[in-house]
């Protein structure tokens, strides 16, 4: 399986558009997005116009390719806006032989872990910050970092996971990061 997975959109129009076109570009089975869809983006520094009605009508359009969580600024008004599930609170995946743990981050995190066997992999979003992390049994930490409002230096981006091999891509589709599962 080959999924694109993005995190912390925050309503952002431009930058919601672009992700669609990477989606696009990277032949992704699915799209997993890891919460903070149209919300609290007037109060964030964002990478593009705020325009969350815009926002809804273009993750509507890919509807049947979604997967996501919920995120710390989702609620009941954003699962009305949009034509997928955004109400779960984490969503498990099996990849190149993993269980990936995929939550937003808020709360499950690194101080807060979820039931992970060797192996597992936890993913989540929420701290805007791009991560691949190695930690207890041959489990890992890995985080697509923001698709509109990124923070630690980091640039607009996303992660691909296909086979046992994580990609950490710029917006524009340049790889930055590659980790082995």
């Amino acid at each position: 399986m080959n999924i694109m997975i993005a995190s912390d959109i925050h309503g952002s129009s431009d930058c919601c558009r672009k992700m669609i076109e990477a989606f696009g570009r990277e032949r992704s089975d699915r799209i997993l997005l890891l919460g903070d869809i149209l919300g609290d983006g007037p109060r964030k520094k964002l990478a593009g116009k705020y325009d969350s009605d815009d926002v809804a009508d273009m993750l509507n359009g890919i509807a049947g390719s979604v997967l996501c969580v919920r995120g710390n600024c989702d609620d009941e008004f954003t699962q009305r806006e949009l034509d997928f599930p955004v109400m779960a609170e984490y969503c498990l995946l099996y990849i190149g032989g993993h269980v990936v743990f995929a939550s937003h981050g808020n709360r499950y995190n690194m101080r807060n872990l979820p039931p992970l066997n060797r192996g597992d992999i936890l993913l989540h979003g929420h701290t805007h910050t791009p991560a691949w992390e190695r930690f207890g049994r041959d489990n890992i930490y890995v985080n697509p970092g923001s698709v509109s409002s990124p923070r630690g230096g980091s640039k607009c981006g996303y992660m691909v996971m296909k086979d046992d091999v994580m990609l950490w891509k710029h917006l524009d589709g340049e790889t930055y990061h590659t980790e082995r599962m």
